[in-house]
């Protein structure tokens, strides 16, 4: 079945959000300095389940077409994506009280860079060859990876801060403007 002009339409947004997000891992950035993890928060909290889930793994998947895939390690980083959906589905259940929204943010903005560095250098340890198979080995692949996870930590606040004040700021403004023509419409 062909979709129709409206269905084209109102994909085009989320369309577009996938390659902007693919196009920032292309560009030239600090390493881990990228909006993917933060999207996923924010689809979590804000968009319906289907495209929460869609958005972040479509634009990994877009960008990793040109930066090249590595088979070993990528189920990891996916994984990792998708765990952050999850942290922003739980994250939007707090949106009614702005004190619980507000910690549960920046908590769960954490949470998902943590989880993102424990999961994805622990893939990378166990299936890339890069340190011994041993306690010592899986120390230094988080040891080697810090500086990667300061970038991921700053990106994810960053772009979660962005996105999220952006959407509410003009969830209340066209709110208030569709007061006040409320207002206008009933005198």
């Amino acid at each position: 079945m062909k979709p129709t002009k409206e269905q084209m339409a109102n994909s085009m947004p989320t369309i577009f959000a996938v390659l902007m997000i693919a196009m920032c891992r292309l560009l030239p950035h600090p390493w881990n300095f990228v909006p993917v993890s933060a999207t996923a928060i924010f689809g979590g909290i804000y968009l319906n389940k289907k495209w929460a889930f869609i958005l972040p793994i479509a634009s990994m998947a877009i960008a990793d077409i040109f930066l090249g895939f590595s088979l070993f390690d990528m189920p990891f980083v996916y994984g990792s994506i998708l765990l952050a959906v999850l942290i922003g589905i739980w994250i939007g259940t707090r949106r009614k009280n702005k004190a619980a929204f507000t910690a549960s943010l920046v908590s769960g903005t954490l949470g998902s860079s943590l989880i993102f560095y424990i999961v994805t250098n622990f893939g990378s340890w166990l299936t890339l060859g890069l340190y011994t198979k041993d306690l010592s080995g899986l120390i230094q692949s988080y040891v080697m990876a810090l500086p990667f996870f300061r970038n991921s930590l700053a990106g994810d606040m960053f772009f979660v801060s962005i996105f999220v004040i952006s959407y509410e700021l003009i969830s209340w403004f066209v709110s208030r403007s569709l007061k006040k023509s409320a207002v206008i419409v009933a005198k």
